[in-house]
């Protein structure tokens, strides 16, 4: 029963990774809004309700890594070494993630087309503003049970809303410099280095607090 369950595990996340490869490449190519499901489905060699099984919007098939991105998030806080504030979790956990070439932390043609391909489109910035707000509300809703607060505790929600908007800086600025200068190691200095100013920032304005 395992090995059979296991095996269908497998197939259908061969099966989802095929349609968000064949989904993205489409993407790049033509533009988020000139790509029908349709299209998408014949490209993956799967019919148009299997896509919408593995992904119930199209925008999910272009940011397929955001649930990972929580995920990672999430068991950064909820395994922290109790020695270590929160705040400077989340600022080491950026460090990590660029050091371990995570897919969301890189700057790469690769990476730069994706952005570009998010900034062409109403739809994709729509959704990338939406996960956004969803991904503050998870940090504060994490650190706030971290330190045994409650979610709605409005420290949280100000280290949430800082945190995000350093991140957020940090993306942009870091992908600025890549399409300028295609060196990827000054992106990701820029990427650290206002991260950790961020985090200074963050540390000043939740001083006295558990969070820092």
């Amino acid at each position: 029963m395992s090995t059979s369950v296991d095996r269908r595990s497998r197939k259908r996340l061969a099966t989802r990774q095929a349609i968000s490869d064949a989904a993205t490449l489409l993407f790049f190519e033509r533009g988020f809004d000139h790509v029908t499901v349709d299209e998408i489905a014949e490209a993956a060699d799967v019919g148009r309700m299997t896509v919408f099984n593995h992904f119930p919007r199209k925008e999910d098939m272009f940011f397929d890594r955001d649930q990972e991105g929580r995920d990672v998030i999430r068991d950064a806080l909820s395994r922290r070494d109790p020695h270590v504030s929160p705040v400077e979790t989340l600022r080491l956990l950026a460090h990590r993630l660029v050091g371990e070439q995570r897919p969301y932390v890189q700057f790469s043609t690769g990476s730069q087309t994706f952005v570009d391909t998010v900034e062409g489109s109403e739809t994709l910035k729509a959704r990338a503003r939406a996960i956004r707000g969803e991904l503050a509300h998870l940090v504060m809703a994490a650190l706030a049970e971290t330190i045994g607060q409650e979610p709605t505790d409005h420290f949280a929600h100000l280290a949430a809303d800082l945190l995000l908007a350093t991140w957020s800086v940090a993306f942009l600025q870091a992908h600025r410099i890549f399409r300028e200068t295609k060196r990827a190691e000054d992106a990701k200095s820029a990427f650290l280095t206002i991260v950790d100013r961020g985090s200074a920032g963050l540390k000043a304005a939740l001083a006295g607090t558990p969070y820092v």
